[in-house]
C-alpha cells in the first residue's frame, strides 16, 4: 500500500475516537490497519481512517457492529476492481439504499427525541422563571 501511514494515536486523533474504541473496532473485524511497523505496531492509511470514519457515524444511529460491518462490505464490494456489473451490482445497491432509509429513519426518531427534550426543557425554563426571586 503506497501513501503516508500513521500510528494508532495518530489515527485516534484524526477520526476523533479513542485508541481502545479502535483496537475493539479491529477486534470486531471492522477495521484492519493496512500495515505494521517493524517493531509491530499498528500503522493506519487514509482508506483505513476513512472505515473508521463510517463506523464512527453508525454507532449514534444504533447500528450494530454486524450492521456495520455489512455496510462497509457493501462499499468495499462497490469500490472493488473490478466494479461489479449487472445483477451483483444491483444488489448491492439495493443493500446500500436499505441502508440510507435506515440511516434517515434514525435520523428522524433522534430529531423527534430532540424536539421532545426541547419542549421539556423549555417547561422546566418556565417553571424556573416562575418561581424565581
Amino acid at each position: 500500500m503506497t501513501g503516508r501511514h500513521m500510528q494508532i494515536g495518530e489515527a485516534a486523533e484524526r477520526v476523533g475516537l479513542s485508541i481502545r474504541t479502535i483496537r475493539h473496532y479491529e477486534q470486531a473485524g471492522l477495521v484492519t490497519p493496512s500495515a505494521r511497523s517493524e517493531g509491530g505496531f499498528r500503522l493506519y492509511s487514509e482508506p483505513d481512517l476513512a472505515r473508521l470514519a463510517v463506523v464512527k457515524r453508525m454507532k449514534p444511529l444504533g447500528f450494530t457492529l454486524e450492521e456495520m460491518r455489512d455496510l462497509l462490505d457493501i462499499l468495499d464490494s462497490l469500490a472493488a476492481a473490478p466494479a461489479p456489473a449487472g445483477g451483483e451490482r444491483a444488489a448491492l445497491m439495493d443493500r446500500l439504499h436499505t441502508f440510507h432509509e435506515a440511516a434517515q429513519g434514525r435520523v428522524q426518531a433522534l430529531r423527534d427525541q430532540l424536539a421532545m427534550a426541547e419542549g421539556f426543557a423549555g417547561q422546566i425554563q418556565e417553571q424556573v422563571d416562575r418561581f424565581a426571586p
